[in-house]
């Protein structure tokens, strides 16, 4: 039996354990990346686990996500980063350089190699042939100080596309298919495997925008070939060498199959709140929109930022519509200004932002108040955008370009032909907003500078004998870190600063949770199903931990989160009956007799309900180092204690 491109990077990277589908494996990590708004917290465990140097073959700290500088905070996180980064060895990219995944894609990506970021979309790197996995600044962590990557070894999905793309029809419409197809929770505990002719009719960018939003499936990765259109755009990039063709045996063997034409598609829209909740453009056509943003690391490439200037040269924004632009990275925001592409852009009226992700994170540019946004991100989480009951779509650039003129949500299909966008045979190539780290012997004498937002990480503690609280919040299906720890130009200065970002946990859903956790001492929160989707910010558990939390107990869980809240302390339990759900109140008293003993050996536990003496039965599928590391309140705690 042959091997797909997932299992033959698995194979190659395998530390421990054994390549079998559910089993807990470790694997070696080539590459790390950070981004701004998780990267102090990462840096501050690498610190904090004493590692004087990197140990991956690349590790990468960009600054993309807390650009917006209304006081001091962000600023000196970004100088802690930048220090911090030159005096541990890591390549350090400045404000301004572009969105981690676009410019990783550009400068870094490697076909064959792992790569693991504290940020959930580093599955794009997929798109170059890489093992792109999201994951908590801690993992990153342990990873840049040369330690393995464990996961549950994948299901692989096979995703067989045939056909080509019609015109005005893209890489957008494709994943929006696969997410109408398998839904936010069908990736969960897979990785895609893109396969068929189909693919060979899509460009790297194109393949890299399919990956990027592998995370809204749920998946641990989605990845394509190597072949001759990865080798065209490393080579294009000046980056050849690292070119290795790399594809499916023949006789692979897959979990699960499915197949899209890709001609038979149409432009699509995942309406509001989940990106699974697609539709046809045309079904909503004649609808009154008020924003537009075109970028985030979905969609800000070089031809996606083409094909858009091409559809608005000579024409005007609707006054009704504000539209702004975000290059993926200051390579693509050059090109446009030398190709004159940029001009045609502001001509038409498009506000351009910095290169950066900006709007995705509602860092800025929030809709107006019950306003319809059009945008071509990844999320369009309730409140994401900054303004709570804002209308979010997200959509191709070509149907941001296109409604954006017409100030209605409109079918570009209706336009006439599509612009042709060639990708370059030459990129322009300048890193000089990459800056390189010290040497081993100028290290030394590299300080590191640490502003007052930046606070010490909270420590975990090993579990209670027994487990005596309240449940302190129940919430429901598919809650997002986005519920759990809210992004925005309000809170993310405060990432630094764990117990000023405790006010704001989980206010999307309650606005009195923070206050009543710290009344209570903690306690245990219930959620439903896919506990934790969306990003890997760790803030989700590590707030969670600083306010008390003891236990999450869900239907489900999302796998980043999951991990996260084992990392620093937090026993992520199941129920054994999914209708046990109803059985427990808010406010109820909750017992688990012998918690710590079950955490340390036992797949089960009983929960008892004393405000209803219901017994609810709970599983704990944990693997061994798990346990190992709930019982020690933690990875730093269990690192420290000498664990390898």
């Amino acid at each position: 039996m042959g091997y797909s491109i997932v299992q033959k990077i698995i194979k190659n990277h395998l530390v421990s354990g054994e390549m079998k589908t559910g089993e807990e494996i470790a694997l070696k990590i080539d590459q790390t990346l950070t981004q701004d708004a998780t990267g102090t917290m990462a840096y501050l465990q690498l610190e904090a686990m004493e590692i004087d140097r990197v140990k991956t073959e690349l590790s990468v700290a960009y600054i993309d996500h807390n650009t917006l500088q209304s006081g001091f905070e962000n600023a000196d996180d970004h100088r802690y980063i930048q220090t911090v980064a030159k005096k541990h060895g890591l390549k350090f990219s400045r404000p301004g350089n572009g969105i981690c995944h676009q410019v990783h894609l550009e400068r870094f990506g490697v076909p064959g190699k792992t790569l693991i970021g504290s940020d959930s979309h580093t599955p794009t790197a997929g798109g170059i042939g890489m093992l792109g996995m999201g994951a908590g600044g801690l993992d990153v962590a342990v990873a840049m100080g040369g330690g393995a990557y464990y996961i549950t070894c994948p299901k692989v999905i096979k995703m067989n596309l045939v056909g080509a793309l019609s015109d005005y029809v893209s890489a957008k419409d494709v994943i929006l298919e696969v997410l109408r197809l398998l839904g936010v929770k069908g990736g969960v505990g897979a990785v895609i495997e893109y396969a068929g002719e189909g693919v060979k009719t899509l460009s790297v960018p194109q393949r890299a925008t399919i990956t990027n939003m592998g995370a809204e499936l749920g998946a641990t990765s989605s990845v394509f070939p190597s072949d001759e259109n990865t080798y065209k755009f490393l080579k294009a990039q000046g980056r050849e060498e690292d070119y290795t063709p790399l594809s499916a045996d023949s006789d692979a063997v897959y979990d699960a199959e499915y197949t899209i034409d890709l001609s038979a598609l149409k432009p699509l829209a995942a309406c509001p709140h989940s990106p699974d909740n697609v539709k046809i453009v045309s079904e909503l056509s004649g609808m009154k929109i008020d924003q537009v943003c075109i970028g985030s690391c979905t969609n800000s490439s070089l031809s996606d930022m083409l094909t858009v200037a091409a559809m608005l040269k000579g024409k005007t924004v609707h006054p009704d519509v504000s539209l702004s632009i975000s290059p993926g990275s200051k390579q693509v925001y050059t090109m446009l200004a030398e190709c004159g592409a940029l001009a045609d852009l502001i001509a038409a009226g498009a506000r351009i932002l910095e290169c950066a992700c900006g709007p995705c994170i509602g860092m800025g540019f929030s809709p107006k108040s019950a306003g319809v946004s059009l945008r071509t991100f990844n999320r369009n989480f309730l409140a994401r955008s900054g303004t709570a009951d804002a209308s979010v779509y997200l959509v191709s650039p070509e149907v941001a370009a296109a409604s954006a003129v017409a100030g209605v949500f409109t079918d570009p299909t209706t336009l006439g032909s599509a612009p042709k966008i060639a990708l370059p045979e030459r990129f322009t190539i300048n890193d000089n907003l990459i800056e390189l780290p010290a040497s081993v012997e100028e290290a030394a004498n590299v300080v590191v500078e640490r502003g007052p937002n930046i606070k010490p990480i909270p420590k975990g503690v090993a579990p209670a004998k027994n487990l005596e609280c309240e449940l302190i919040l129940k919430v429901g299906d598919n809650i997002t870190t986005d519920h759990i720890m809210p992004a925005g130009a309000k809170i993310l200065p405060y990432r630094s600063n764990v117990p000023k970002l405790s006010e704001f946990c989980f206010t999307v859903c309650d606005k009195e949770f923070p206050a009543r956790a710290v009344a209570k001492g903690g306690g245990v929160i219930l959620g439903g199903q896919n506990y934790g989707q969306g990003s890997s910010r760790e803030h989700a558990a590590l707030v969670p931990l600083y306010l008390g939390v003891k236990a999450v107990i869900a239907k489900s869980f999302a796998r980043i989160h999951m991990a996260n809240l084992v990392n620093f302390g937090i026993a992520p339990i199941t129920l054994k009956n999914e209708a046990d759900y109803d059985l427990i109140a808010e406010g109820d008293k909750i017992y688990i007799e012998g918690f710590a003993d079950a955490i340390k050996d036992s797949e089960s536990a009983m929960l008892i309900n004393k405000t209803s003496g219901k017994k609810i039965p709970l599983v704990l599928s944990f693997s061994s180092r798990q346990r190992e590391i709930l019982l020690a309140g933690g990875t730093l705690n269990y690192t420290k204690a000498g664990a390898k």
